[in-house]
């Protein structure tokens, strides 16, 4: 067997290359958001993409403000959830108690373009407001390009 120069070139770029990192969204809740704060900071860091597939409700949607917009994408399954922010429910006796701080904070982070959409829906309330697939969430993330 003949290994050519060309051969151990392609053979060297391709041990080389990276894998192409992603993070996949299906189907994510939320959750404590100073966790999501250091799991999207990562992301961006290592300069991973982000497929919205599905659910992305609550601490999820901090993607949008940490991750650069044009590392993320949404699949015809996406959809986002938004609401005020509010304390563990275990610390308030099961009741949700809404944080004022919390939300200006989780705000803080959105993009203008998500910001507008709040704001035109009637701003953060204790409901969840959601955007399903379709031309209002294509206003705010790219479909995704089918080689993703």
């Amino acid at each position: 067997m003949r290994i050519t120069l060309l051969s151990l070139l392609l053979l060297f770029v391709a041990a080389t290359t990276p894998a192409r990192a992603e993070l996949h969204i299906t189907r994510d809740h939320g959750g404590y958001v100073e966790e999501y704060k250091a799991k999207y900071k990562r992301v961006r860091e290592k300069g991973e993409r982000v497929i919205i597939d599905g659910i992305c409700n609550s601490a999820c949607t901090l993607v949008l403000g940490i991750v650069p917009m044009n590392k993320i994408c949404v699949t015809p399954r996406a959809s986002l959830g938004f609401h005020q922010a509010y304390y563990d429910k275990a610390f308030t006796f099961g009741i949700k108690v809404t944080s004022a701080e919390g939300t200006s904070d989780l705000m803080s982070y959105y993009p203008s373009t998500v910001k507008e959409w709040i704001r035109r829906n009637g701003g953060l309330t204790t409901d969840m407001k959601k955007i399903k697939n379709g031309v209002e969430l294509w206003k705010i993330i790219d479909p995704c390009p089918e080689e993703w």
